[in-house]
């Protein structure tokens, strides 16, 4: 795939119906010969759309116009690559909380939270956050979750987590006003729902911060998981994270995660986890896959906006 392609695919199954803004601009850097030629400075990997929109953003440029989003970033492209270079997609969108709620809450509990992928570790509090599934309303408190659940009912529980872990190339601490402020970057300008919600979130995690070790998802977590406590079912979960990873290291993965005790609840696109006789997703949005030790589940949103149960 090139870079136009990823663009255009960026813009038609993730951005559009979602974000005006960035459906336009991944558009125009498709059909942009200059732009295309500076991404294809950075190695595959630094190409994709959510971390140029995102830098652009974090170093105060225009998102709301094409043209003046275009000349903001070729006149600063040297900060715009080294941002790009040194910083990772690591959306931390608590909202996914409320998709994986029916899961986590059927397991045997008490739970041992392990996040792959963790950035600032939001996804850690299921057990700490409100939800609300129609008119169907889980706990106190915000940030409040919404989610649509179509072909299950909703949760009535939250889960009992005792223990929570995340693994991280680069953990983000949400204590730290410029990891926030990047987190806040990733988040599509129109959203100011998330916003809250990251704030709100963010909130939830700093006073009572989760333990994040800087590691590689193969090399590190067997160690991590070993600290698990006795008693607990520990949960590996991770969402929207094996993309950024080789196909080599993600086999090894899962090879890896299905040999720990426990349970593996994964969200992935389809094309990255290999499922067979998946039905047709809802529509023609981008889902991922919502798995419980590699069976899936469910087509779930990005953000965890919706969930739709297979029959």
């Amino acid at each position: 795939m090139t870079t136009a392609d990823r663009y255009v695919e960026f813009a038609t199954r993730e951005a559009h119906g979602v974000s005006p803004a960035y459906e336009r601009l991944a558009h125009a850097v498709a059909r942009d010969d200059e732009l295309l030629a500076l991404l294809d400075t950075l190695p595959p990997a630094k190409r994709q759309p959510q971390l140029l929109l995102g830098v652009v953003r974090w170093l105060g440029g225009p998102v709301d116009d094409p043209a003046a989003f275009r000349a903001h970033t070729v006149a600063h492209w040297p900060a715009v690559r080294a941002a790009m270079l040194t910083r990772a997609v690591q959306t931390n969108e608590a909202g996914r909380c409320a998709a994986l709620l029916p899961v986590l809450a059927a397991l045997p509990q008490p739970l041992a939270l392990l996040e792959v992928g963790a950035s600032a570790g939001l996804c850690l509090f299921p057990d700490r956050y409100a939800y609300r599934y129609g008119d169907h309303l889980l706990g106190a408190g915000e940030p409040v979750l919404d989610c649509t659940l179509t072909g299950i009912g909703p949760p009535t529980t939250r889960p009992e987590v005792v223990w929570r872990a995340g693994l991280d190339l680069n953990p983000l601490d949400v204590t730290d006003p410029a990891d926030v402020a990047w987190l806040d970057a990733l988040i599509w300008p129109e959203h100011t729902h998330r916003r809250a919600r990251l704030r709100a979130a963010a909130a939830v995690a700093a006073a009572d911060p989760p333990e994040l070790v800087r590691g590689d998802l193969v090399d590190d977590l067997p160690a991590l998981a070993a600290r698990a406590p006795a008693g607990a079912t520990l949960v590996v979960l991770h969402t929207s994270v094996l993309y950024q990873v080789p196909p080599a290291s993600r086999a090894a993965f899962v090879a890896l995660v299905r040999a720990l005790p426990g349970h593996w609840v994964s969200a992935e696109a389809a094309d990255v986890l290999a499922h067979p006789a998946l039905p047709s997703p809802p529509d023609g949005s981008l889902h991922n896959v919502l798995a419980l030790d590699g069976t899936p589940l469910a087509w779930m949103r990005s953000h965890g906006q919706s969930a739709h149960w297979f029959g």
